[in-house]
């Protein structure tokens, strides 16, 4: 009954980490609305991969190894900072580039990137390189696992832990690629495509560079 009851709890403060905006909703999205379903879909689930691989560092004492080697956390955030801000770039320069709609079949115009099982492959990568570039994740599965674990553990809480951990995270990123890949937004996106990468390229670069210049400040 009692992991149960830590279970929920952990569980909670993720989902509330988990909604709030940030480089791997901003990543979704734009992959929903510039792309099809099946790969925002396979972002999603490598977000989810990328929580759990946090979820799993966590379990083996990441923050105290970060609380012990304070220049890791710092060399960690301008790693992460930098992909991001290589994100943003590539996100920024393709803001010119036509884009037709997908068919209506579902299936990738000839210019999408993730065209293809390879492109579905691409995309999954891209979600768990984006989740795992952002070091403050794992912040906050090592401080959230910290408060609400208890000493000791079994393995069998450990696994159902961790696959709640995904189920989490992919759950709310499925949800968000549902919604951006319906008709309407990818109109809308179309419609005013430069604008929205220029925006959305703009955010992923000041997640980027956010990051790298709080490396610098203790």
């Amino acid at each position: 009954m009692q992991e149960l009851v830590t279970l929920a709890s952990i569980v909670a403060a993720l989902a509330v980490g988990v909604v709030s905006p940030g480089p791997s909703f901003v990543m979704v999205a734009r992959v929903a609305v510039a792309s099809t379903r099946a790969r925002a879909l396979a972002t999603a689930l490598g977000m989810g991969a990328g929580g759990t691989f946090f979820g799993a560092a966590a379990l083996l004492g990441l923050q105290s190894v970060l609380l012990a080697v304070p220049a890791l956390y710092a060399g960690l955030k301008i790693v992460g900072g930098l992909y991001l801000c290589y994100l943003g770039y590539l996100i920024f320069r393709s803001a010119q580039q036509p884009l037709a709609a997908p068919g209506a079949d579902g299936q990738s115009n000839p210019q999408d990137k993730y065209q293809g099982s390879s492109g579905t492959l691409r995309a999954f990568w891209l979600g768990v390189t984006t989740q795992i570039s952002n070091p403050k994740a794992a912040i906050v599965y090592a401080s959230v696992f910290a408060a609400f674990l208890p000493a000791s553990f079994s393995m069998g809480f450990a696994a159902v832990l961790l696959a709640a951990v995904f189920l989490v995270e992919a759950a709310w990123y499925a949800l968000v690629a549902v919604l951006f890949s319906s008709s309407g937004p990818q109109r809308a996106y179309l419609s005013c495509k430069s604008w929205v990468d220029r925006a959305a390229g703009a955010v992923m670069l000041g997640l980027g560079l956010k990051l790298v210049t709080s490396a610098a400040r203790p």
